[in-house]
């Protein structure tokens, strides 16, 4: 888990996330024209693989993460590791141990591996405040803190949105503030680690 290089996507896994379901439905259907033609066989190998897909699309993957994560942090709280900041986004989790001067990182698209990398490593944080346009069309949608490992870029959104809202906005200070806050226990981190 520590001094592995950072892999933010695991191929495989997201082949099979997008592709499996797909081909299960297809042998389905193939099995269902050669087979039963007509009647109930038919109808539960035309419906469920399909139904059961987006399910898995939808809510499957989440939850799956969700398991991943819960079993990540209580592996960091069985080796003692203390967990000063924490941020959940959506298929991203960083948490901080300000005291050794480590970061904890799990992905979404590589549930299967975590990685607890040495603050030092950390080449560059900074915050993106995600602002476009000018005048009175400046505004932002999204608000991000990234961070460099190993050449490495993560980016961690503290607000995102499908409208852009003003600079002044409450949802966009609250996301500034939110990243703020989290590229300086980063920068501590940094500070402490050996």
């Amino acid at each position: 888990m520590e001094n592995k290089k950072i892999k933010k996507v695991n191929l495989l896994y997201l082949l099979g996330y997008i592709f499996l379901p797909m081909v299960i439905c297809a042998i389905c259907f193939y099995i269902s024209y050669l087979f039963f033609p007509k009647g109930t066989g038919a109808v539960i190998l035309l419906m469920v693989p399909p139904a059961l897909s987006f399910i898995w699309w939808f809510f499957g993957g989440s939850i799956f993460y969700k398991q991943k994560r819960k079993a990540f942090e209580r592996e960091l709280d069985d080796k003692k590791f203390a967990r000063n900041h924490t941020f959940y986004t959506k298929g991203k989790t960083v948490i901080i141990n300000n005291e050794e001067g480590k970061i904890g990182l799990l992905f979404f698209w590589n549930p299967f591996e975590s990685f607890i990398v040495d603050a030092s490593r950390v080449e560059k944080a900074w915050v993106d405040d995600g602002k476009m346009g000018v005048g009175f069309m400046e505004g932002s949608s999204q608000v991000s803190f990234l961070f460099k490992v190993d050449n490495i870029k993560i980016r961690v959104y503290t607000f995102t949105s499908n409208q852009r809202f003003r600079m002044d906005s409450d949802y966009i200070l609250t996301g500034i503030s939110k990243a703020d806050l989290m590229v300086k226990a980063i920068e501590e981190a940094k500070a402490k680690a050996k």
